[in-house]
């Protein structure tokens, strides 16, 4: 290549043997460095391309965003000193979730873990700021090809892009490399729903001492943290309410429920109430756990859930999970008319977009159903009886 004079701000780098070193012309092909001065960070950004063209682009969008403060120079944090400072700052609680709410330790655990095992290990001493879409997107490819399911991938990114959004808010960054990355698709699970017949015939199978926590999840829908952590004195059978005012973490014990509308009153239906009552005379005391084992602790998910699906598949029954119990709640509360704001606030959701992505289907919404429904109200209203 020839020594013809390069545009400001961009500098060829030449190969080691290149002849241009000893004075001679180029015979190499060399890499182009753009450089861009950012005043306020009082730093030069610059980065290495294969072609000139490259290399211009790249100065001419640089200088851009300097000038409009969409970038900035990179500091010098690696990924793995945020993720440190990141960690201690969310389990101290001065990190918030999108929520607005302090992370459960449970989740902190899943990404201290993904960390870890992950994506320190790969990127752990790059810088923050120099971290690519490319580069986390070779990743996902790498995390495919070894064998890892969708879930996994997926979840592996999560801790990653609460960095990035509190990176941003800090302007220690520009962008989030987290944005755009593809991800293989995970395929919708299996919900496992009981109708009515079915889920009196699957608590029926049930030991006595063990029919009210069944039944509690499947008529009040309650979260197996929450069923853990459930006192008496929540539980209310004059008004027949259950407030839900704690979750069950493994580790840490009692804790604040998964977000602020887990906080929620929960009404006791009749077919729930008896066995509830059931319940407390067989404790015989009132107060602690209401669900708790005799020495006070409370119930072993894994320990209750094997027994129950020993009892169920002796009976010929289909077993049901507890989280299952919550989707059959959700089910019967829809067929029974409960619109869906108000199935949001006894689900515990955040909004009731929540429900309706994922309930929404069971929602009666035909168009037949829906022409029937308005031709009843306009009938209604020739005759009067319709505002």
């Amino acid at each position: 290549m020839g020594r013809g004079r390069l545009p400001e701000g961009i500098i060829a780098r030449h190969k080691a043997a290149c002849a241009s070193r000893q004075g001679g012309g180029c015979n190499c092909s060399p890499n182009y460095q753009a450089q861009a001065w950012s005043p306020g960070d009082r730093k030069r950004l610059s980065r290495s391309f294969p072609t000139l063209a490259a290399a211009k682009g790249w100065r001419y969008d640089a200088l851009v965003g300097l000038r409009e403060g969409t970038i900035r120079a990179a500091g010098s944090v690696t990924l793995g000193h945020a993720a440190d400072e990141w960690l201690s700052m969310a389990q101290a609680g001065l990190v918030l979730n999108r929520s607005g709410d302090v992370y459960k330790p449970s989740v902190l655990r899943s990404y201290e873990q993904s960390l870890r095992l992950r994506l320190v290990p790969a990127l752990g001493q790059a810088k923050l700021a120099d971290i690519r879409r490319s580069d986390l997107q070779r990743l996902v490819n790498r995390m495919i090809a070894e064998g890892h399911g969708p879930s996994t991938i997926r979840n592996s990114l999560m801790p990653l892009r609460a960095i990035y959004r509190y990176a941003l808010a800090l302007d220690e960054v520009a962008v989030n490399p987290t944005s755009g990355v593809q991800l293989p698709a995970v395929r919708g699970k299996r919900e496992r729903i009981a109708p009515p017949a079915e889920a009196a015939a699957l608590l029926d199978a049930l030991p006595e001492r063990e029919r009210a926590l069944w039944a509690t999840a499947m008529y009040a829908g309650l979260r197996s943290g929450e069923l853990q952590a459930l006192t008496d004195d929540l539980v209310d059978l004059e008004s027949n309410l259950i407030q839900v005012r704690w979750s069950w973490d493994p580790k840490e014990g009692r804790v604040a429920p998964k977000s602020w509308a887990g906080r929620r009153t929960v009404p006791v239906p009749a077919a729930l109430r008896q066995y509830l009552l059931e319940h407390r005379l067989v404790r015989g005391r009132r107060s602690g756990l209401f669900f708790g084992r005799d020495d006070g602790r409370p119930f072993s998910n894994q320990a209750t859930t094997e027994r129950a699906r020993r009892r169920w598949r002796r009976a010929g029954l289909e077993p049901i999970g507890l989280h299952e119990c919550r989707h059959t709640f959700a089910s019967l509360m829809i067929a029974a008319g409960v619109n869906a704001k108000t199935l949001s606030a006894y689900m515990g959701h955040t909004s009731v977009t929540i429900t309706l992505d994922r309930y929404g289907h069971l929602f009666p919404g035909s168009e037949s159903e829906a022409a029937a429904l308005l031709d009843a109200y306009l009938e209604r209203a020739k005759k009067g009886g319709a505002r």
